[in-house]
């Protein structure tokens, strides 16, 4: 196949993206997690059972588990999953050196795979191993051209955008400075996807993400919490949380390009959408197609 080239005139990708926040439900009991305890309307595995549903029999679940330090217990806890809800098989991709997202094994399993899905752990892990290698290229490749469906939890949903962030504790963002980002798998372009999002409180660092980066959209996913992306910015929500849309591309004012580092920023008239599942809305961008 071919290597990446600059995006055609066509930005419709044919396949889907499933970002989830991470701690998606795998059958847990409801009152082994507190917010579904509380959710009348909690499902076990719906996020899981919605992504064997769009995989169909197209062919196995590849599982990436390159982001997480225990990528053999990652990889069994989604056979467990899969298995138990009757889903596809699942294949993995232990990918840990880059001569391995360089290798025509690799690329073999990709070209059979019906759904990828990459695991949470450290994000940077992710960009660092496979960006430029022929692993990303190839997943670039079919999610453009076919119905393939990519998914990540947590930093596996992280890595799929881009700016991607890459470093930052849970209550930091007030100062200027405390929030690092890079480029991510780039499959969403001008959106920073944050996961576990209320339940660590992430909505002021997603704040200044987006007071460096105006044009960007910020997508903050709850736990067991998804979007599913299909054309490249329709989305819907998925599970027993809440989806957050931060929009700060008509912002009246922000200070953070005039005041020192470790200072706190200003940023006004941010908007913010909170959606519950079965929401759908249209993200404001335009999505790239790769040949």
């Amino acid at each position: 196949m071919s290597s990446r080239k600059t995006p055609t005139a066509c930005p419709v990708p044919n396949g889907k993206l499933l970002l989830i926040g991470g701690h998606e439900s795998k059958g847990d009991a409801p009152e082994e997690d507190e917010q579904a305890a509380y959710n009348i309307n909690f499902a076990p595995e719906a996020i899981l059972r919605r992504l064997s549903e769009e995989i169909g029999s197209r062919g196995p679940l590849v599982v990436i588990p390159t982001a997480s330090g225990e990528p053999e217990e990652s990889v069994k806890d989604y056979v467990k999953a899969f298995r138990k809800i009757g889903g596809p098989e699942v294949v993995p991709l232990d990918i840990r050196q880059r001569p391995d997202a360089q290798s025509e094994a690799s690329l073999k399993l990709l070209d059979k795979a019906g759904g990828v899905l990459f695991t949470g752990g450290d994000q940077l892990r992710l960009t660092a191993l496979l960006g430029g290698t022929a692993v990303q290229h190839r997943l670039y490749e079919r999610y453009s051209h076919d119905k393939l469906i990519l998914a990540g939890t947590s930093a596996g949903a992280t890595a799929m955008s881009t700016p991607m962030i890459f470093q930052g504790r849970n209550d930091a963002g007030m100062l200027k400075g405390e929030i690092h980002i890079t480029t991510g798998l780039e499959f969403l372009h001008d959106v920073a996807v944050d996961t576990h999002f209320v339940a660590r409180g992430r909505i002021v660092r997603m704040a200044q993400i987006l007071a460096t980066n105006p044009a960007c959209i910020g997508l903050g996913l709850e736990e067991d919490t998804a979007v599913l992306v299909t054309a490249g910015k329709e989305i819907e929500v998925l599970g027993s949380g809440l989806v957050l849309v931060l929009d700060a591309r008509s912002c009246g004012s922000t200070n953070i390009h005039e005041i020192a580092p470790n200072t706190p920023f200003s940023l006004r008239d941010l908007r913010l959408d909170l959606l519950a599942g079965g929401e759908r809305y249209t993200l404001p961008i335009q999505p790239r197609l790769y040949a």
